[in-house]
């Protein structure tokens, strides 16, 4: 460590001695990196017991081997034991140690379960759509007045379902994080001396979802870290435990923070404790999906216990492309002509660049590498544009690095499949919303959980789910997946429809009693493969899995994947002799959950590394770039609806065409939850605030992801924007700002 050279901002932050800490970080500034060092540094000094650690705090599973490697390497260059003296955890792993450890404290068993999110999902939609049979018609009062009755069926039948879902969820986690429980919320409604309508519809769904996940006797990952919070209070001695084994916390990635993370480590640090936290709240963006919010960042920097540090320097990108991001920043705050978001980015620190023989310089400069596009696009036109230009520029560039950004998926599977038509070579994992490891490990798992507990309908269920699961994502099909999935959970003699008899055979049954055919035929194929992998249980663990595989998977990522589980499970049953199908199940399911690291598995299945693609073009969504780097960046579809700015003619994702003046019904619902538990407050509801509100708060989101887009670029940078489906859409008000504003510095500097 003595030879590493430090800028004065890091040998600053290395001189913490304990005490709470805060640091504002800039993009490329090396926050991790100086985080890691920080952690290796207060290990090596000695002062730690030998069973005391550092915990170290991330957002998520990638940057925790990012964080191993990292501080074991500078261990290791002091001559000290790698990976001795510290603990990296993400927030819900963190929370599962500490529900783990004493699960009566909050009311679970010692074999408690934990639903991933695709079996949340599941739980919810069951529970949605519950709701929907038992109350119909209950939301036509949100609903266009200027809606046909063919649009309105539509409507019913494929908007409604994923409608209520999402109110659902928002209502859920916000409940969750302040920690109400469904009793709690019955109690405070029933006071009330008027209706509430969307937030008894959120509580009467969350109420199913938590008896669901009751009657599994599971938790979700929201429940998870209320549990974790609930444990360390209930108990002060188990707490002083947990407080001397991590005597220094340090929180990466805060600006992500959210009410409860903050409680909980609040709890952990104490009052005198000691306590680092970096982050950078101009890169907060996932606050309108999440309970996230950059306020408990910037709140806890203002306190007068915390000692104030910044990280400004970064040698990420070229002066140009560093000018272009602060001019964002001071726009937005002195001139954005919606007053109230210009608290959406903030400085200082701005970003300056690394000083004179920093180790990692500044790229040279070449402002003529920064375009900001005035043409108008429509979508084909954007596709086609980026596609020509990224053929021509390709050829050029073997050794660079390069990506194409897009705001949502499905616009970048469609430059994808331009790219592949072309025979540009391109990578799209980055816009898959769920690592393949945990989906192939959930998979499997699903067809495990049968095999191990054969006389169980709602298990056969969900090996059907886990066979049918790309169907189950949209439209005709899913509707099709949902009658076969009640259909097997409604068998009472399994034998009958597996291994039926001559006389007892329920297909047949259900053939006579005129059930669709290509539910029979789906029916017929699923119990053919069901014998199939009954037969294959009677085969060693890793034969039956790689068995189970060539029916379940196709694509040759999952395979591989497929055959790594196959070893995992191998070396378990090795290791527990004892151990049968109840017992690998669950091991699939540990895997799938996130509850164990994927010891084995490459980076690539864990993180992302760029350099790993030169002279392949890298697609991805602006937000799974956060914390990623490029030499040349394309940000696409920058236009005001996918960047709006709280401006008249500005139309918003979260509004659903369908509904009436324009509501937010997830923003309606939660005002209407809040409402509902303050004393007197729901006095104050009135309709259509709360959507108005979303709006500043998803325009001050969308500042902060375009400025997350410019600072992943290294040398050169393109913007685009298009005219939207319907051809009407404009240019994002903060692109053409910059245009201007570049246009100046650029004649300035000439």
């Amino acid at each position: 460590m003595d030879k590493i050279r430090l800028r004065p901002a890091q040998e600053e932050i290395l001189r913490y001695q304990g005490g709470k800490m805060g640091v504002s970080a800039v993009p490329g500034s090396g926050k991790t990196w100086t985080l890691s060092l920080l952690a290796a540094e207060i290990v090596a000094r000695g002062e730690l017991a030998e069973d005391q650690e550092v915990l170290v705090v991330t957002l998520v599973n990638s940057a925790v081997d990012h964080f191993y490697q990292r501080v074991s390497s500078f261990l290791g260059e002091r001559g000290l034991i790698p990976y001795l003296g510290y603990r990296v955890r993400t927030l819900h792993s963190l929370a599962h140690d500490i529900v783990r450890q004493r699960p009566s404290l909050v009311g679970l068993e010692d074999n408690f379960q934990i639903v991933d999110e695709r079996e949340a999902s599941a739980i919810l939609l069951e529970a949605a759509q519950s709701w929907l049979r038992s109350h119909p018609g209950e939301l036509e009062g949100y609903l266009d007045d200027g809606l046909d009755e063919g649009r309105l069926n539509r409507v019913r039948r494929d908007q409604l379902p994923d409608l209520v879902c999402e109110i659902a969820l928002s209502f859920m986690r916000y409940a969750k994080d302040q920690r109400l429980t469904p009793e709690r919320l019955r109690q405070r409604l029933d006071t009330l001396p008027m209706t509430l309508p969307l937030a008894e519809m959120g509580l009467e769904i969350y109420q199913d979802y938590q008896r669901a996940l009751a009657y599994r006797g599971a938790v979700d990952f929201d429940d998870l870290i209320r549990l974790a919070l609930q444990a360390l209070e209930t108990d002060v001695a188990y707490l002083e435990r947990l407080r001397y084994q991590w005597p220094f916390i340090l929180e990466d990635e805060a600006q992500d923070s959210s009410r409860l993370q903050e409680e909980i480590l609040q709890l952990l640090a104490g009052k005198d404790g000691n306590w680092v936290r970096v982050g950078d709240s101009n890169q907060a963006i996932y606050e309108t999906f999440t309970t996230a919010n950059p306020r408990y960042l910037r709140d806890f920097l203002r306190r007068e216990d915390v000692i104030p540090r910044q990280l400004p320097n970064s040698g990420r990108s070229t002066l140009s492309i560093i000018a272009l991001a602060n001019e964002l920043v001071k726009w937005t705050q002195e001139a954005h002509p919606v007053e109230a978001v210009r608290d959406a980015l903030q400085a200082p620190p701005w970003i300056e660049p690394t000083p004179p023989d920093d180790p990692q310089p500044n790229p040279p400069d070449d402002p003529d590498q920064i375009h900001l596009v005035r043409r108008r696009f429509t979508s084909a036109d954007e596709i086609q544009t980026v596609a020509d230009s990224l053929q021509r520029w390709l050829p050029d560039h073997p050794d660079w690095t390069v990506a194409v950004l897009t705001p949502r998926n499905q616009r970048g599977f469609e430059l994808v499949d331009e790219l592949r038509r072309r025979n540009i070579p391109c990578e799209d994992g980055l816009l898959r919303s769920s690592t393949s490891t945990r989906l192939s490990a959930g998979v499997l798992g699903d067809v495990f959980a049968y095999l191990a507990d054969p006389d169980s309908p709602r298990k056969l269920a969900q090996a059907y789910r886990a066979w049918r699961r790309e169907e189950s994502k949209n439209g005709k099909s899913r509707k099709m997946v949902e009658r076969v999935m009640e259909l097997l959970r409604k068998i009472e003699r399994l034998e009958d429809y597996l291994w039926p008899g001559p006389e007892r055979d329920w297909l047949a049954e259900l053939e006579a009693a005129g059930v669709d055919e290509q539910i029979l035929a789906s029916l017929q194929e699923f119990r053919r493969l069901m014998r199939r992998w009954q037969n294959a249980a009677l085969l060693p663990v890793d034969q039956m899995t790689l068995a189970l595989a060539q029916d379940l998977f196709s694509e040759p990522v999952e395979l591989a994947l497929a055959h790594k589980l196959a070893g995992l499970l191998r070396q378990a049953s090795q290791t527990h002799p004892v151990w049968r199908l109840p017992e690998m199940s669950e091991e699939l399911g540990v895997i799938a959950r996130n509850e164990r690291r994927f010891i084995g598995f490459s980076r690539d299945d864990t993180g992302f590394d760029p350099e790993r693609y030169k002279g392949v073009v890298v697609v991805s969504t602006m937000h799974r770039a956060k914390g990623l780097e490029w030499d040349r960046v394309y940000l696409m579809s920058v236009n005001d609806y996918d960047f709006p700015s709280a401006q008249e003619g500005d139309t918003y994702f979260a509004e659903k065409w369908f509904l009436r003046d324009h509501l937010n019904l997830e923003a309606e619902a939660l005002a209407q939850l809040k409402a509902a538990l303050e004393m007197d407050e729901y006095r104050w509801y009135e309709e259509g605030r709360a959507s108005q509100e979303a709006r500043l708060d998803y325009t001050r989101e969308r500042l902060r992801l375009f400025y997350v887009g410019i600072t992943r670029a290294r040398r050169e940078l393109v913007v685009t924007w298009n005219t939207g489906r319907d051809g009407d859409r404009r240019p994002a008000l903060p692109l053409v700002i910059l245009q201007e504003l570049w246009e100046l510095l650029k004649n300035k500097s000439e």
